[in-house]
């Protein structure tokens, strides 16, 4: 799972999944003041639709929370797991309660879920959220890139919009459709083809990863749109997503971030993202001044 993505484009994509990306992409880029005032939270997204349906969102999300659990258990055997007051942890649970109140107009399922933010001593460069917003950094990508808040919340807020935007159910549709059981857990199984849970432990422990799931560059594109809008409405700098990848651009330079060749070009995401602040700047302002 992201923030390490792969971006080929899924044999399963069709024309018509293409065609309706593309127009939603147009219209996130172009919108404009429609953007700044919020009419990009009217996108649908609650609805499953197409290939969605293979994977119920709540099975998947039991899924997620069972996987979050295992990687918190195992963390915590190795002593990685950042306890209770732990600065950056606290600083991470400051940042999501500004943006979590912004996610429930991009799914209403969010407004449901038990949100949970986690630091895992690593040094990797790292960070992801899981369906039904299970969510964790690892201190590598804090500390080795020396990230600000405003920075934090653009990760932050584009991992959530993964999240939001169902783009690990999406993938793990896909996924089932040309692999089988044996890339889903096994609640996934039980709940899509009434199999009994209990035959399909096994599944559920070496089948679908969530942290393995690859996200498309379409996916990409929109979570750093939608990250931007929600960060900018808890009051962080848009600009600081563009700063924010042209310090992971100098680490790649460095040899310190082989995980960026997985990504779109920075370079190009960088453009795109300029061409996006203004229509987020307001949100930001006002946010600002709420505060």
């Amino acid at each position: 799972m992201c923030w390490l993505c792969d971006f080929k484009t899924s044999p399963l994509d069709t024309p018509e999944t293409t065609h309706r990306w593309q127009a939603r992409r147009g219209f996130l880029l172009t919108a404009g003041a429609m953007v700044a005032t919020g009419a990009l939270a009217q996108v649908d997204v609650g609805a499953a639709s197409g290939i969605r349906k293979l994977v119920p969102a709540e099975s998947l999300e039991n899924d997620a929370r069972q996987q979050y659990n295992q990687v918190l258990a195992d963390a915590r055997a190795k002593n990685a797991l950042a306890p209770d007051g732990h600065p950056q942890l606290l600083r991470l649970h400051a940042i999501a309660k500004r943006l979590i109140p912004h996610t429930t107009a991009w799914n209403p399922r969010a407004r449901d879920w038990r949100w949970q933010v986690n630091l895992i001593g690593s040094k990797q460069l790292n960070a992801w959220c899981m369906p039904g917003g299970k969510i964790a950094f690892y201190t590598g990508i804090l500390d080795q890139l020396q990230l600000d808040d405003d920075e934090v919340a653009m990760i932050m807020g584009h991992e959530m919009a993964h999240a939001l935007r169902e783009h690990a159910r999406e993938q793990a549709s896909k996924n089932m459709a040309t692999q089988g059981l044996s890339r889903i857990g096994g609640a996934v199984a039980a709940s899509v083809f009434g199999i009994d849970p209990r035959v399909t432990d096994l599944i559920a422990r070496g089948g679908a990863n969530l942290l393995s799931l690859k996200f498309s560059r379409d996916d990409e594109t929109e979570a750093d749109l939608v990250g931007l809008e929600i960060a900018a409405r808890g009051g962080y700098r848009p600009e600081a997503s563009v700063e924010l990848w042209k310090k992971m651009l100098a680490a790649n330079g460095n040899g310190g971030a082989s995980w960026l060749s997985t990504h779109p070009s920075g370079t190009n995401r960088i453009h795109q993202l300029e061409a996006n602040l203004p229509k987020v700047q307001h949100l930001y302002e006002q946010a600002r001044q709420d505060r």
